[in-house]
C-alpha cells in the first residue's frame, strides 16, 4: 500500500515536471521563468533539510487539526442524528456555515488570534471539519432497519448502540471520508501558513513566491507530496486495522 501510494505520487509529480520542461524548451523560456533541471537540483541540495523540517512542522499541525476535526464531527454528528429540533438545527447550521469560504474567514482568525499555533490549528480544523461533519451526519442519521428493528423490538436499543451499529455498517465510508479529509487537513495548514503564518512549508512557499523562485516551490511541492502520501497510507492502514477488529468482535 505504501509503495503503491509513493510511486503513484512520483508518476504524477514527474509528469507535471515533464510538462513544465516541455513548455520551457518549446517556448524557449529563460531560467528566470522556469528553472533548468540542474538549477532545480542545486536548489534542492541547498534547501532540502530546511524544507523537510518545515514540512514536518506543517504535518504535525495538520495531524492535530485533523484529529480535532474528527472528534468534533463525531460529537456533532451524534447530536445531529436526533429527530428533535436540535438535530435539524445542527444539520441546517452545518450546511449554511459550509457556504462561507475559509479564505474569507482566515484573515479574521489571524486578526483575532495572531499568527501562532492556535490560528494555524483552527483554520486546519475548519477546512476538514465540515466535509467530515456532513458525512457523519449522513451516515449516523441513516437507520440500519434490518439490525435496529431487532434491538427495538426487544427493548434493548440505546443511543450508543444505535451509533455503533450505524458506524460499523458504514465503516468503509467512514474510513474513506477520514482519509480524504486528511488531504484537506494538510491543504488547510498550508493555506493558513501561506496567508499569515511565520513557520511551516506554506510560509516558505510564500517567501519563494515573492522571490519568484520556482525551483524552491517545486522542491516544496515534492516534499509535501511525499509526506502527504505517508500520512494517508497511515490513515488507510489504521482504517483497515479498525475494520478487522470490529469484524472479529
Amino acid at each position: 500500500m505504501l509503495f503503491r501510494r509513493i510511486y503513484q505520487f512520483f508518476i504524477i509529480y514527474f509528469i507535471g515536471i515533464t510538462i513544465l520542461f516541455f513548455i520551457k524548451y518549446a517556448l524557449n523560456l529563460s531560467d528566470y521563468v522556469i528553472p533548468s533541471p540542474s538549477e532545480i537540483w542545486t536548489v534542492c541540495r541547498s534547501v532540502f533539510g530546511r524544507y523537510l523540517f518545515n514540512v514536518t512542522d506543517t504535518l504535525s499541525i495538520a495531524i492535530l487539526g485533523h484529529l480535532l476535526s474528527i472528534a468534533l464531527a463525531i460529537v456533532v454528528g451524534i447530536l445531529g442524528r436526533l429527530t428533535i429540533w436540535i438535530g435539524s438545527f445542527i444539520q441546517v447550521a452545518a450546511y449554511n456555515i459550509q457556504a462561507y469560504p475559509i479564505v474569507a474567514v482566515a484573515p479574521i482568525i489571524f486578526i483575532l488570534l495572531g499568527d501562532g499555533l492556535s490560528s494555524r490549528l483552527l483554520i486546519t480544523a475548519m477546512i476538514c471539519y465540515f466535509p467530515l461533519l456532513l458525512s457523519f451526519i449522513g451516515i449516523l442519521t441513516e437507520p440500519i432497519r434490518e439490525i435496529e428493528h431487532f434491538y427495538e423490538s426487544t427493548m434493548r436499543m440505546s443511543w450508543h448502540l444505535q451509533v455503533k451499529i450505524r458506524a460499523f455498517e458504514n465503516m468503509g465510508k467512514i474510513t474513506t471520508v477520514i482519509v480524504g479529509s486528511g488531504t484537506l487537513a494538510i491543504v488547510g495548514t498550508i493555506v493558513s501558513e501561506f496567508i499569515a503564518a511565520n513557520a511551516g512549508i506554506g510560509h516558505s512557499i510564500r517567501i519563494a513566491l515573492y522571490q519568484s523562485d520556482l525551483a524552491k516551490i517545486l522542491v516544496a511541492l515534492f516534499l509535501i507530496g511525499i509526506c502527504t502520501s505517508l500520512y494517508l497510507v497511515c490513515l488507510e492502514w489504521l482504517g483497515l486495522v479498525v475494520q478487522r477488529r470490529l469484524q472479529k468482535t
